[in-house]
């Protein structure tokens, strides 16, 4: 209701919240099936946001594309985690900042920097590369010999590529294909579409439409540093480990790996979990991919109780201190750690098929 007001905090905070809640509390949850065994209408993971233009503007419209990041997220992230074929390894990613040899706070300011901009500059263009090698593989195409990957895919990368991988990246992955089917649906639905009937009102129409747009864009920049401190934190620091090789799903070693290569933050109370988009449950939804939100609230209590027990590592602190760790391993000031993987038993190994997936669903049972 506000939208068109001048520029204030209150108005650019609340188009934030609804940006950051649509996708870590609805679409999240919604695309890991977590409402699949009741009656939530749209809410199922089968069709929510998928298939058109027209269903995500509807259901859930974000940088990212729906299918690419089913892909990317819930089979790649979820069941790789910490692994090399995990798009979202942190440590990986950076490794271009960690061994950059420029003055340390120099690389803080570029971490800084990187904070508003992750969703469009890094996120979208990588699940979108996933989506397409899954789409390549469909098709029979063999990958250009110099494609590697695992290597994370930027904005930068695609329009300037500096090496090999990243000029056949852009063949995989093709820019123009990108901003079309990716980028192009919020944009004009966000900033262009959502603000244009203000500009029906007479005499005011323009002034209020030109607020909307700074009010929109500043609440892009701020819902996506709240994006990255509760998101891009939830499997990094010198407390966590990363493995070098796969294991099968709902095997022993699969579960110890999701609690051991995960942490949470603050939890118990609504208010508290509706702050971290319920992502500071990230143990038990990566236990528990296809839960609901409040059976994480309920859950959590228990599985910490049986970790203790068992002597399992369970990582809870305050998200602002997983930020601080998350971005040391950013710049190369810590490293993760490297789990013993030799000590898991064989049986729990997947061995040289590794992982398959029948569908994108998003539920464990689907696979």
């Amino acid at each position: 209701a506000t939208m068109g007001a001048s520029p204030n905090p209150i108005t650019i905070a609340a188009l934030s919240t609804w940006t950051y809640a649509s996708w870590t509390m609805v679409a999240h949850h919604t695309c890991h099936g977590g409402y699949n065994r009741v009656d939530a209408g749209k809410y199922n993971s089968r069709g929510f946001a998928l298939g058109s233009v027209k269903k995500r503007i509807e259901d859930w419209c974000d940088w990212m594309m729906p299918e690419a990041w089913n892909i990317e997220h819930n089979r790649l992230h979820h069941y790789h985690l910490g692994e090399g074929k995990d798009p979202d390894l942190v440590q990986r990613n950076l490794e271009f900042l960690r061994d950059k040899d420029v003055p340390m706070p120099l690389k803080y300011a570029t971490v800084a920097l990187f904070m508003p901009i992750w969703k469009w500059f890094y996120y979208a263009p990588n699940t979108f590369k996933e989506l397409q090698i899954q789409k390549w593989r469909i098709e029979g195409k063999e990958l250009p010999a110099a494609f590697d990957k695992e290597e994370a895919m930027t904005i930068r990368a695609m329009l300037f590529p500096k090496n090999d991988s990243e000029v056949a990246g852009a063949e995989v992955a093709p820019p123009a294909e990108f901003f079309k089917s990716v980028m192009a649906p919020f944009f004009l639905s966000r900033f262009v579409l959502l603000p244009a009937p203000l500009l029906a009102i007479p005499g005011i129409g323009p002034s209020l439409y030109a607020h909307a747009l700074v009010n929109l864009m500043a609440a892009d920049l701020l819902t996506n540093v709240h994006g990255f401190i509760t998101i891009v934190t939830n499997h990094a620091g010198e407390d966590i480990y990363t493995f070098k090789d796969e294991v099968k799903p709902k095997t022993g070693s699969f579960y110890v790996r999701q609690v051991v290569g995960s942490t949470n933050y603050q939890a118990g109370t609504d208010l508290i979990d509706f702050s971290h988009g319920w992502l500071n449950y990230q143990i038990e939804h990566h236990v528990w991919p296809d839960l609901s939100m409040l059976s994480y609230q309920r859950g959590a209590p228990q599985l910490k109780a049986i970790c203790e027990k068992h002597g399992v590592p369970y990582v809870q602190e305050s998200v602002f201190t997983r930020l601080r760790k998350t971005v040391d391993i950013m710049v190369g000031k810590s490293s993760m750690r490297e789990f013993p993987v030799e000590f898991e038993p064989a049986k729990d190994k997947a061995g040289k098929s590794g992982v398959s997936w029948k569908s994108t669903n998003g539920a464990i049972d689907d696979e």
